[in-house]
């Protein structure tokens, strides 16, 4: 009898945890995380992917990711906000070990020793709803905001495929989305799942030009003579958290679609 009861929970808990599909491992290896080195990691304010949720505490994509992948190597994750234009001279002072949060390694790949990639991201421009700019041409008469440093500046400062009148950079992401409110500017262009984050705010608001800027392949980003060996583990452990849907679990968390990221 005892057996049979056994079995009928085993059973239930498999059950449940395929249909879920989000099951979390949990930590039977016996480590005590708080006696495992620590790795800095360098990231800002940029939702869903690294932010402070209403209790103060560390939260997003990102973050859940390398808590998780930290935790199948032995570290302890330990997040430090930074300035992200500063992020370069934070790396190779040693500051930070590396930097996490929604990077793009496309360009970049030379530049950095890199894990990843581990999702996809789209960068794309968002406008009010009711705007009269239908495509990314139309945007040369237009004020653009971007977030300082990051992949829509480098391509609108370009000018290779698309012009604009002005391209304002700010330091983080909610700044630059936040600019939109003013009359003067037109559009603003970013990694599509921080867009959607603020536009689930006003979602009758804003909409997103049909086009996008280009498709970017996100990384964990050391400094170019960094730990080679870590490197390489992080890359298996997120390839691993890919494949048994640990990932595709988390970014479904927070509203984003995994089969368009993953």
């Amino acid at each position: 009898m005892k057996r049979k009861k056994f079995c009928l929970v085993l059973i239930s808990s498999i059950v449940l945890q395929l249909v879920s599909g989000c099951e979390v491992q949990t930590d039977i290896s016996g480590k005590n995380i708080e006696n495992s080195p620590e790795l800095i990691i360098g990231c800002d304010e940029f939702a869903p992917y690294s932010y402070r949720d209403n209790k103060n505490n560390m939260a997003g994509i990102d973050v859940e990711l390398a808590r998780e992948a930290c935790r199948r190597l032995g570290y302890k994750p330990v997040f430090r906000k930074i300035r992200w234009e500063e992020k370069d001279k934070l790396l190779e002072e040693g500051e930070v070990a590396c930097l996490w949060g929604c990077f793009s390694m496309n360009g970049r790949k030379q530049k950095y020793l890199w894990a990843g990639p581990y999702l996809h991201s789209r960068q794309v421009v968002m406008v009010h709803k009711d705007s009269q700019i239908e495509d990314l041409s139309q945007l040369a008469d237009e004020n653009v905001t971007v977030q300082a440093g990051g992949k829509a500046e480098e391509y609108f400062l370009a000018k290779e495929e698309v012009e604009t009148r002005n391209v304002y950079a700010f330091s983080t992401m909610s700044e630059a989305m936040a600019a939109i409110w003013d009359p003067s500017v037109g559009a603003v262009a970013g990694h599509e799942g921080a867009l959607l984050q603020f536009m689930k705010e006003q979602p009758d608001a804003y909409r997103f030009l049909d086009r996008e800027l280009f498709a970017v392949e996100l990384g964990v980003a050391f400094k170019k003579k960094g730990n080679k060996i870590l490197a390489r583990a992080l890359t298996a452990t997120l390839s691993e958290m890919i494949q048994d849907g640990t990932t595709g679990c988390i970014v479904k968390k927070y509203g984003l679609d995994p089969d368009k990221m993953l």
